[in-house]
């Protein structure tokens, strides 16, 4: 049986995705945050990008993520909520190749605690294509804050145990 964890870090590779109407390079705080807070956690950002809020140009873009070699990971905020321009999840899951359902349950259990039962609002979502690791949260940045520092750092920490997503994801081949 394969190992859920090891002892030693491994960076991944993450790219990033802001879906809004609205904001800019100027005025993404969420994704600027994220950035932030993968490099803190020592992985590495291939790619910040801000799309707006259609399920075809949003598909563009990850599905560019998935299938290149270099991306092991995505993390897109915004578009989860409930308006007519929330795109995100219909974008998204017919990318998967399986869903992480727990992520949502989770997410909207450590929410309520700041946004009470506004959370059942929060269509946050998980899940794998081509081996690469999708979260889609909402756009706020304390919903940013929440979804990485409960649980997105823990599962990309490949010794955090009792199992991770680190070694769940894409291997990278070293240039020889």
């Amino acid at each position: 049986m394969a190992k859920l964890f090891t002892d030693e870090f491994m960076p991944l590779n993450i790219a990033i995705l802001t879906v809004s109407d609205s904001r800019d390079a100027a005025s993404d705080s969420s994704g600027d945050f994220l950035v932030a807070s993968a490099q803190e956690a020592g992985h590495q950002v291939l790619e910040k990008t801000i799309v707006i809020d259609d399920v075809y140009k949003i598909r563009e873009i990850l599905s560019r993520w998935i299938a290149d070699t270099a991306t092991q990971v995505v993390i897109i905020t915004g578009g989860t909520g409930y308006t007519e321009r929330d795109s995100t999840p219909e974008a998204v899951i017919p990318l998967f190749d399986k869903t992480i359902e727990g992520f949502g349950e989770l997410f909207r259990h450590i929410s309520i605690r700041t946004i009470g039962s506004s959370t059942v609002q929060s269509r946050a979502v998980a899940g794998l294509a081509n081996d690469v690791l999708i979260f889609c949260i909402p756009g706020s940045t304390n919903a940013c804050r929440q979804a990485w520092d409960e649980i997105i750092c823990s599962q990309l920490d490949s010794r955090h145990k009792p199992c991770n997503f680190a070694l769940r994801v894409k291997k990278i081949k070293a240039d020889v």
